[in-house]
């Protein structure tokens, strides 16, 4: 055993008690030590659980120690199960479609190279069930290793690590207000010429966009001024209570025992609410942190007619899926698929458009937090949250990159229109056709009576 330990070995054979030199060898290795005519060498048959597709769709499904026991995914999940003599015969089907988990796997594994980020994470939900198709982080670990206890490998970042995820969270603030009836007439403008000066706080675009802006033209150029606007005229306690209802104050639902706990703002000390510049950050995704599974469950019910479902791995009947609980109107859900697809044919989110399949997202391009409670501009947390098609909405795509760089492959930009997007952009086309959406140049949503209200602009 080349690898081995040559003084571990030794002490091993000297001991007067048993224990294992090795596990898991491979049959010619056996071969050469039964031929050293050893007897005190035994080589006892033991089951053991193998992984055909190696690394894929590691975090969900998990790993066997040597031991036999269950660490993390659905191995850990589902370990009683497949333990008990009565109950380990019956199969358990997972929502997971391997084509689709390939295909996520591979395009965040050349965003993340390309980028030179060092790490990723996304995830393809189905916006009616809730059933998880695909969910990847990377780098990635190999289950068929049974020495993965202490690896960091295995920390998932889709359900585990929260982000703050930026601009990603300015059409849910929007939808939040278009619901409250608040927003109402999508043709008023609002200042956007100059930083919102609030209790000493500065909120700023990252370059101007013009003297103002529309909620459309807002989501489309990722206007934090004008989206702190919005959330400022709704309030606090509502952009609070939409944010609950999302699920966004407590862990991510879903069976995968690592769930990360969100950072939700503080709020007032007697009254609980949150303060009014918390509430204009939040609205463009500041001073919150999620995991991307929050995220992907909040774009879900804001496209499929406004019905939160929790996710799931296990496959669903579409006609037994969970009642969910309604957040949004129907009447706003239809506004907020118009407005995320104009985001992809007009705004920031171009790079993921997937011809054919009507696809409607946001970018999102947040600092992460730094020290001595400010924000590390070098470092960024780049996201695109998707769903097609949007005139009948079925999967919701996220991709997320951490501390990408800016490179040649990305014209030497950071941002989530440069890294992110075009990431969805590629994975859209290739699960479309096998999940039953097919590419069809003649069809799309209607945002025939929106057009008009957009101008000219340069987005993030």
């Amino acid at each position: 055993f080349p690898d081995a330990d040559q003084v571990d070995l030794l002490r091993r054979l000297k001991s007067d008690k048993p224990s294992y030199l090795i596990r898991r060898v491979m049959p010619e290795e056996a071969n050469r030590i039964f031929a050293l005519g050893e007897p005190a060498l035994e080589f006892p048959r033991e089951n053991q659980r193998y992984y055909p597709q190696g690394s894929l769709g590691a975090h969900v499904l998990g790993y066997v120690d040597g031991e036999g026991k269950g660490h993390v995914g659905m191995e850990q999940v589902l370990e009683k199960q497949l333990i008990d003599p009565m109950q380990r015969g019956r199969p358990v089907s997972l929502s997971i479609d391997m084509r689709a988990q390939g295909a996520l796997e591979d395009e965040l594994g050349r965003g993340m190279m390309e980028t030179e980020a060092k790490g990723a994470a996304g995830i393809i939900l189905d916006v009616d069930t809730g059933e998880v198709i695909a969910l990847a982080s990377l780098p990635s670990f190999n289950p068929n290793r049974s020495d993965m206890a202490y690896n960091d490998l295995v920390f998932n970042k889709v359900t585990n690590q929260v982000y703050e995820l930026g601009s990603t969270f300015k059409p849910l603030s929007v939808a939040a207000a278009i619901d409250a009836g608040v927003v109402t007439d999508l043709s008023v403008r609002y200042p956007a010429n100059r930083p919102l000066e609030i209790g000493g706080f500065r909120i700023r675009d990252s370059h101007p966009f013009g003297a103002s802006l529309n909620v459309p033209e807002a989501l489309i150029h990722s206007s934090n001024i004008v989206t702190a606007q919005v959330a400022d005229k709704l309030g606090g306690p509502a952009l609070k209570k939409t944010m609950a209802a999302l699920g966004m104050n407590e862990r991510p639902y879903i069976e995968l025992p690592a769930r990360g706990f969100p950072l939700w703002p503080r709020g007032h000390e007697k009254s609980g609410e949150w303060p009014r510049i918390t509430t204009m950050t939040v609205s463009y995704g500041h001073g919150i942190a999620v995991t991307p599974l929050h995220l992907a469950a909040a774009y879900a019910a804001m496209v499929n007619g406004g019905v939160w479902r929790p996710a799931t791995l296990f496959k669903v009947d579409p006609a037994k899926a969970p009642e969910g609980r309604r957040v949004f109107k129907a009447s706003t859900s239809a506004r907020m698929r118009q407005l995320l697809r104009m985001i992809v044919v007009d705004g920031t989110g171009k790079s993921a458009n997937a011809p054919g399949f009507r696809v409607g997202g946001k970018t999102g391009s947040a600092e992460k937090p730094g020290g001595k409670g400010g924000y590390n501009r070098t470092s960024l947390v780049a996201t695109f949250a998707a769903a097609f098609p949007m005139d009948k909405p079925r999967y919701v795509v996220i991709a997320m990159l951490d501390e990408p760089k800016g490179t040649a492959a990305t014209s030497f930009q950071r941002t989530a229109a440069w890294n992110a997007g075009p990431i969805v952009g590629r994975v859209v086309p290739r699960i479309g056709p096998f999940l039953g959406v097919v590419p069809d140049d003649t069809r799309d949503i209607d945002i025939s009576d929106l057009s008009p209200l957009v101008g000219n602009g340069s987005g993030e």
